[in-house]
């Protein structure tokens, strides 16, 4: 392997590196989005506008990051399994 083949390879490795940390963050915020519709179905409860307030920036603020996230994640449903499986 000469020395630019080795380059490319440590920088697609931090690529998916980085690309694996965002999909997990995304994820996250996803669950949480999720949690938070489930209390809201159940029990009439919205726990972010109990916090931070109905009209508050912050609220939207949450409200964005995880839209965003949703849509991160579509990609995980048209990659194909071997990408997203641990190596």
């Amino acid at each position: 392997m000469n020395k630019i083949d080795k380059n490319d390879y440590t920088n697609n490795n931090r690529e998916e590196v980085n690309m694996q940390t965002v999909q997990k963050i995304a994820l996250a915020l996803t669950i949480i989005g999720a949690l938070t519709w489930g209390l809201v179905g159940l029990f009439n409860f919205n726990i972010v506008e109990a916090i931070f307030g109905v009209d508050a920036l912050f609220t939207k603020i949450v409200y964005t990051f995880v839209g965003l996230a949703g849509i991160i994640n579509i990609g995980l449903l048209i990659m194909p399994f071997e990408h997203t499986a641990r190596k």
